[in-house]
């Protein structure tokens, strides 16, 4: 472990910008961000914008067409749930989501920027997904991309990266490199460079040498004026061809502003780019403020269904060790919540689908009384072979979402909170067969978002989504707090 304040001692205090700066920049750029979200928790980080979990042609239009506070939106969400499959699934949905993307907007009139949104802790297809991006870009007449901007960091859950070297905050200040944690244990997307040029060649399996990657560090980002910093960046940039990796260091909201400075000049003087980032990189670039965790009189804001039940409904599937320590001090503190386990050994054997029956049933039954907590086993059941992890990955979640849609189709829930990135996915677009929905805003500050179901059976309940990485001990128990009738 290291010291964030002996870190950062060796480089300028961080520049002041205001996110009106970079939206004024945004306006005259007249630029839409796609996101292709490859679980749905990039989008705690911002608020007010269309999430997609479809992305037929006729779903770009509306999300183009639809207007919030009466303006288009200046970034898309797509939920592409990527990290649940295999790399040959992944680069074909990063591929048709581009070209329909790209159909729609020159039918609308629109101009795009690209961004691939996955883990800030490097979890996920790199350098597939930008790299499939890249080259249906050039194949749709798009464009060749001179750079991929890498932005893991996610200070809001304590993710930032400072000379180059990406980090997890510990305690009393202390920081851990991301290599050392148990995130690049991964049974998929495991990795041992904290590095992120050393990340980008371990990834890359040396097709982009540590060498020949640009770094943006924290000396360039805090050089001066804003605008003297926006031209540094740019400078530093310039050589990038060939989707040439740029990796960013980033410690605060002003440095990510800065950086969007940065690229909004980059892109003035030609440069293609397209980006690789953790959840806060969208509203910083595109100059959203920080939005106010939401009140109970904004989360309640839209008509419940009539039948809905007087209970929510908390599903946790991610297995992270944070994520079991939220899940226990939910269970010892709601002591009016029904508790019920999915149990994975049962579920993984021939006569799975009785347990699941079972399991429905009780949900059901407890709902009309209160909340209920579904969880699966929290042993985690894996193998050493990726695809396979992969395919046991999917059983479970393909059981919560049945869970989760026979409960809805008979007893709807008074809110729904889903723990864990698949398992928010899955929940979202098959478990409660959300189509369109906007993004209103955090349940935490910076973290946790709650979505807005605007079609289908789950219009007008509010719809968690929790990140399985994100929060403390306490996270997941003042969530739950926020939003139920009985804790």
């Amino acid at each position: 472990m290291v010291l964030e304040s002996d870190l950062l001692s060796h480089f300028p205090s961080e520049v002041p910008v205001t996110a009106a700066t970079v939206a004024q920049k945004v306006i005259e750029s007249g630029r839409v961000l796609v996101v292709l979200d490859d679980d749905p928790t990039g989008t705690q980080s911002v608020s007010n914008l269309p999430v997609l979990t479809h992305w037929d042609i006729a779903d770009f239009r509306w999300a183009y067409a639809h207007l919030i506070d009466g303006h288009r939106a200046n970034a898309i969400y797509i939920l592409t749930n990527t990290r649940s499959l295999d790399p040959s699934e992944a680069a074909a949905r990063n591929a048709q989501i581009v070209r329909n993307a790209l159909k729609a907007a020159t039918e609308a009139g629109v101009t795009l920027g690209f961004v691939s949104r996955s883990d800030s802790t490097l979890r996920g297809h790199y350098p597939l997904e930008p790299d499939t991006i890249a080259a249906t870009l050039l194949a749709e007449g798009a464009g060749q991309v001179d750079g991929v901007v890498m932005v893991p960091a996610f200070p809001d859950a304590g993710r930032i990266t400072i000379g180059g070297i990406h980090y997890t905050r510990a305690d009393a200040g202390s920081l851990i490199p991301v290599g050392d944690t148990e995130f690049a244990k991964d049974a998929t997307f495991g990795f041992t460079s904290s590095r992120l040029d050393a990340y980008v060649e371990e990834k890359s399996q040396g097709r982009f040498g540590a060498a020949n990657v640009i770094p943006v560090d924290l000396s360039l980002l805090r050089t001066g004026t804003p605008a003297q910093a926006a031209m540094a960046i740019a400078d530093a940039i310039e050589a990038a061809q060939d989707s040439c990796p740029i990796v960013v260091d980033a410690v605060s909201e002003n440095d990510l502003r800065v950086l969007a400075l940065g690229l909004d000049e980059a892109e003035r003087r030609g440069k293609h780019l397209i980006y690789r980032v953790g959840p806060p990189f969208v509203r910083a670039r595109i100059g959203q403020e920080i939005r106010a965790e939401l009140t109970p009189s904004e989360i309640y804001s839209s008509p419940a269904p009539a039948t809905q039940s007087a209970g929510g409904l908390i599903v946790v599937g991610s297995h992270v060790g944070v994520t079991t320590r939220q899940l226990k001090a939910l269970t010892q503190q709601h002591s009016a919540a029904r508790i019920i386990e999915i149990d994975v050994k049962k579920l993984l054997k021939a006569d799975g689908g009785t347990h699941l029956d079972d399991v429905v049933e009780q949900v059901g039954a407890a709902l009309a009384s209160g909340d209920v907590i579904v969880h699966t086993s929290r042993l985690l059941i894996k193998t050493d072979e990726a695809a396979a992890s992969l395919k046991i990955a999917r059983t479970v979640s393909a059981a919560v979402v049945e869970v989760v849609n026979r409960t809805l189709k008979a007893t709807p829930p008074r809110f729904v909170i889903a723990k864990g990135g698949i398992t928010s996915s899955d929940v979202a677009a098959h478990g409660l067969e959300i189509r369109h929905a906007i993004v209103r805003g955090p349940m935490l500050p910076g973290i946790v978002s709650l979505w807005e179901p605007v079609d289908g059976p789950a219009a007008g309940i509010p719809y968690i989504v929790f990140a399985g990485n994100v929060g403390n001990d306490q996270s997941l128990a003042d969530v739950t707090r926020k939003l139920s009738s009985t804790f």
